[in-house]
This record gives C-alpha cells, structure tokens and sequence, in this order.
C-alpha cells in the first residue's frame, strides 16, 4: 500500500512535466479531480513561474474530469481556466492556443449536453482568429474545425455531409506533427465514427471497410494497460458496428462477436473509473438488446443529470425495457408506477427541465399509453403530435437517433 503511494506520487511528479495527458486514463476519476484542483491552485499563485502553461494544464485535466463524469461544473472549471491562460498568454501565438482550448471545452459541453447552435458559433470564433504564425498552432486550429464540421454532419443526419467532413478529418490529420499524438487519436476516433455511421445509413461496404481498419488502428495502439478509457471507446465503437452488421446479415456468428467487443470495452476499466463511457457502452448494449437490466439501471444512476445527452438516452431505454416486460408478463401494476412518475417529470416548468429531457420523458410516455390501450380505452388521438414535437425537441437538441426513435413511434401509433 505505501509503495502503491509512492509510485503513484512519482507518477503525477513524472506527469507534471509532460505535454501527453494519456496518463490520466490510468487514475481513477477522484484523483483526476484532485490533480485539476491542485493545478488550478499552483497556476493561480502570484509565484506561480509559468501561469500561461499553468492555466492550460488546469483546463485540460477539468475537461477529462467532466468527459469522465458529465459534470457541468467541471466543464466551467475548465472553461475559466482556458479563459485565465488567454488572459496570461505573452503572445499572439499562445493566445491562439489559448482560444482553441476554449473551443475545445465548448465542444465537450455540445457531445454532453447538446445545442448545435454551439457549434455555429464556436465555428464563426475560429474564423475570426488571426493566422497563427507558428505551423503547429494553425495545425491545432484546423483539427477543431475538422471535428465540430464532423459533429454538424453527424446532427445532419447526412451521409454525403458525413463523407465530407471524414475527409476534412483526414487533412487534419495530415497537419499535424508526430508529437500531437493525442490529437491525431481524437481525430481518427472521430473519422472512424463518422465512417461507421455513413456506411451503415448507405450500406456502403468501403466506409464500413475504413472504418474498421482505423478503429483496429486505435484499438492495437491503445494498450489496456496505458490507456484503457480509449481502448473501451475504440472498442465500442467495432461492437456498434459488428452489431449492425450482424442485424443486416441475420449472422448469429457476427452478434457474438459484437457481444464480445461491448464486453471487453466494458471490462477496460470500473464504472466509477469512467462513468459515462462505461455508462455509454452500456447503452450500445441495450439498444441492441444485448445488456442487461440491473447494468442498465446502474447506467442510469450514474448519468440522471438534467441535460445530460447520454442520460436522457439511457432513461428511455431503461423505461422501454420495463414496459416491454411489463407488456409481456401482464404486469399492469408496473406500468401504471412508470406512469407516475414521467406524469410527474412532464408536469414540472420548462425552467426546470431541459428540451432532451422533456424529449426523452414524452416518448416514454408513449410506449406508456401505447401499452394500456391495449388493456384499457386510453386516449391515442393526441399520440402523434406530441411524438412529433418529441422528435422536434431531439433534434434541436442535437440527438438525431432520439428523433428517430420518436418518428418509428409515431409509425406504430397509427396501427394501433
């Protein structure tokens, strides 16, 4: 035991003067917030020799902490810090740098919580950086915009935009030195998702083959014992598509294989470890039918957070999974307590809940009445438009699959 806290003391000494951050994905999510604090502290003293570097470190270890754990307060940590190093920036260089930080926590508030108006915008603040003189910060610059043309696309719900924005990716990429390794990663992550979701919206066998050859990139050069958090998302993302071309193929053979992938991502590291990625695999299992009940209900613990993305996602789930049971087995009681309580979360003021919240609880809410007018004369004449503006809701929200989910609804309604 007091080895372990030595060595885990050097490591953070060791860490402290490294630009690579990978080393977090090896410490649990408690230490990571106490590392952010401790930074953010040491960067705000007057005697502080180097507060610019100081205020960037600080940043990015609050991002990791609310990617890890969905938390809006650690996302306006982050945010003030990038803000504090622009202020201590003692060029037009870090400065720039400084301003891509910003954008970079914005655009982690965006894959939590939504909006794609934040995109917009983040987009018009980097066009109106300056040229940045140094070859590597205008690298930087362009991989943001890569990645936030990468999240519009995949709002869109477009393949050719998809398609377009994997190849913007790709020059990103192309820009970049060796040494911006962790940067490289999150834009081939990115590159590989937007394949992924091109190739199964078209069918199309190439973006599916690229696909699969970067995520197997990622997930051989992300070793389980040096960074485990990216190899679960490496390999999520190889069981998303597995799954799928499975479902396609009727292959029995290819859904084990993508049970396996979801276990394996699952097994990299402990739910407290990384909530919302253990939380996000749990979720891609469950909405293959893969997982099961009491990880799902664990999942949603973990992420019940008002606006949280992956939150309102696995509620949904977790409601259409008990009403499907319920269905089956006939229990009329169990249905009535989950019409309780969404009655309950629909009722509140709309200062009090969130547009993918509210989206969320309303397509619940139809497979509620959906399944008592089977048993009872429940009302269903106001079913469609309150899937529509549910589908409405998701979209503004930036959560396509959700509005997806709404509009098959809606189909089902009309035969009921």
């Amino acid at each position: 035991m007091f080895e372990f806290g030595r060595d885990l003391r050097r490591l953070f000494e060791k860490a402290r003067d490294s630009q690579d951050l990978g080393w977090l994905e090896l410490v649990g999510l408690n230490l990571v917030e106490i590392e952010a604090r401790n930074q953010s502290i040491d960067a705000g003293r007057v005697s502080c020799p180097r507060p610019y570097e100081g205020w960037m470190r600080a940043a990015a270890l609050w991002r990791e902490h609310a990617r890890r754990s969905g938390s809006s307060e650690s996302l306006q940590r982050a945010e003030q810090a990038g803000r504090d190093a622009s202020r201590a920036a003692l060029n037009e260089d870090q400065t720039i740098r400084a301003a891509v930080d910003v954008g970079h926590t914005a655009m982690l508030a965006f894959d939590l919580f939504g909006i794609p108006r934040r995109l917009d915008g983040l987009l018009t603040s980097l066009d109106g950086l300056p040229a940045a003189r140094r070859s590597e910060t205008q690298a930087e610059v362009e991989a943001l915009r890569a990645r936030l043309n990468a999240r519009k696309a995949r709002v869109a719900y477009d393949a050719d935009k998809m398609a377009d924005a994997a190849n913007q990716l790709a020059e990103a990429m192309l820009g970049l030195k060796p040494d911006d390794s962790a940067i490289g990663e999150d834009l081939q992550l990115d590159r590989a998702a937007l394949s992924l979701e091109a190739g199964l919206l078209t069918r199309n066998a190439k973006l599916l083959d690229r696909a699969g050859r970067e995520l197997r990139e990622l997930v051989e050069g992300a070793l389980p014992d040096e960074r485990p958090v990216s190899r679960a998302r490496a390999l999520a993302l190889c069981g998303t598509g597995m799954a799928a071309l499975a479902a396609i193929a009727n292959d029995a053979g290819a859904r084990q294989q993508a049970r396996a992938l979801f276990d394996a991502a699952a097994d990299q590291f402990s739910p407290d470890h990384s909530p919302m990625d253990w939380a996000a695999i749990q979720l891609l299992k469950a909405e293959r039918a893969e997982g099961s009940p009491e990880a799902l209900e664990q999942a949603h613990k973990l992420t019940d957070k008002p606006g949280l993305i992956i939150g309102a996602m696995i509620r949904e789930r977790l409601y259409a999974h008990t009403i499907s049971e319920a269905d089956e087995t006939g229990d009329f009681t169990a249905i009535t307590k989950v019409e309780v309580v969404l009655r309950h979360r629909l009722a509140r003021p709309m200062d009090e809940t969130t547009a993918i919240d509210w989206a969320s609880d309303q397509i619940s809410m139809a497979r509620v009445a959906m399944s008592l007018s089977k048993r009872l004369s429940y009302p269903l004449q106001d079913l469609g438009m309150a899937l529509y503006e549910a589908a409405d809701a998701a979209t503004m929200s930036g959560v396509p699959s959700m509005a997806v989910r709404a509009k098959d609804l809606m189909l089902l309604a009309k035969t009921a």
